[in-house]
């Protein structure tokens, strides 16, 4: 379903994009990733990396009635994996990507270990736009490059279900290699989704995390 737009853009500046990659390939003992070696590996580079700031809306989804593979190896509802009462972060990577995966997926992880003992409290689901080639298992070693704890599920399944659910969050751009980086957050089932289109920080998706706690005791305060 096509995204409701409730409010305006907020425009926030981040760091290059090629300065996040090498990071995170240090971060996972890896030799840094150099911005030319990454345009050779995806012929969209240029496109994904430089200054790409961050486009916050608000936005109502209805997920489709699909089942995906869970990297557990488990067959499970997409609605019920969004709607067990969790805030979810939501995000559509695969492994195969150089450019836009490795750093959203940083940040993921960022956000998970920031989140301390209540890592799990958040419900961090990443979807592979690539499920002919994102097996259950290649999920599974992907999430450990990015220090995934409990509570970040990575999910694969039929081309058909992985095409459905990104037209539903209107991330479908036609082909992997055509995604841009995009960030979905929602407090609670029922809450309107927050659109964050661009290279969402960790400090961003905790700012948004501190507004789904502040709001019950707004609410005291009227």
């Amino acid at each position: 379903m096509r995204a409701i737009i409730k409010r305006g853009h907020a425009m926030i500046p981040v760091i290059a994009a090629a300065s996040l990659l090498a990071a995170a390939a240090l971060a996972n003992g890896a030799a840094p990733v150099s911005a030319n070696a990454a345009a050779e590996a995806d012929p969209h580079a240029h496109h994904h990396m430089g200054m790409m700031p961050v486009q916050r809306s608000e936005a109502q989804y209805t997920a489709p009635e699909v089942t995906l593979v869970r990297d557990d190896g488990r067959t499970v509802s997409l609605p019920d994996e969004l709607n067990d009462g969790r805030p979810v972060l939501m995000n559509f990577i695969y492994t195969s990507c150089t450019t836009v995966c490795p750093l959203t997926s940083q940040v993921f992880g960022q956000f998970q270990k920031r989140l301390g003992n209540a890592h799990d409290s958040v419900h961090l689901i990443s979807i592979s736009i690539d499920p002919e080639q994102d097996t259950p298992a290649r999920l599974r070693v992907y999430a450990r490059q990015f220090g995934a704890a409990r509570g970040w599920d990575h999910y694969t399944g039929t081309v058909a279900a992985s095409i459905a659910v990104q037209r539903a969050f209107g991330a479908y751009r036609g082909d992997k290699m055509s995604h841009a980086p995009l960030t979905l957050l929602r407090a609670s089932p029922g809450k309107p989704w927050i659109r964050m289109d661009g290279f969402a920080s960790a400090d961003d998706l905790l700012a948004e995390r501190s507004r789904w706690t502040a709001e019950p005791a707004a609410l005291v305060a009227r």
